[in-house]
């Protein structure tokens, strides 16, 4: 191998890992923004709930967590996957990274099912930590990979 080939597979590799490292960033950030569409329109939507409407808090979170997901997608569609080649079955892409965010979702579901029920650690604190923390880290790993590999790939 020359040295020539050497020096360009070495700045291949640093490049895509500049590049995972700044769509990793990416997603952070839109999912952020999307965290917060998420948290604030359920509180809204809560706050303002029509009088005697059972069920209204799971309705107020179907709906943000839909109005998140959209958020979502436009910005990583938009800025963190976007130099990856568009696709023109758009329908598609948004049903696919739906799939995806609620496969992430599932995953902090299952964390607080295990931790609640099969640990019985049932605290607030405890419930905080398995759902909002350890789920949340390991859902936005999946979803990270899922968007990169499948939703946005080459």
């Amino acid at each position: 191998m020359s040295e020539a080939t050497t020096s360009a597979d070495t700045a291949t590799r640093v490049a895509t890992e500049a590049s995972v490292a700044t769509q990793a960033l990416r997603f952070l950030l839109v999912g952020g923004l999307g965290f917060l569409v998420d948290v604030g329109l359920f509180n809204l939507l809560r706050a303002n709930a029509p009088d005697g409407v059972h069920g209204w808090p799971v309705a107020a979170k179907a709906v943000a967590l839909v109005a998140a997901i959209a958020v979502n997608w436009l910005g990583n569609r938009a800025w963190t996957f976007r130099t990856r080649v568009r696709r023109a079955d758009t329908a598609r892409e948004a049903m696919e990274f739906f799939i995806a965010s609620v496969a992430g979702s599932l995953v902090a579901l299952a964390c607080l099912a295990i931790s609640h029920y099969g640990m019985h650690l049932t605290s607030a604190f405890a419930d905080n930590l398995s759902a909002n923390v350890v789920g949340l880290v390991l859902g936005s790993a999946l979803r990270f990979v899922a968007y990169r590999q499948w939703v946005f790939r080459r």
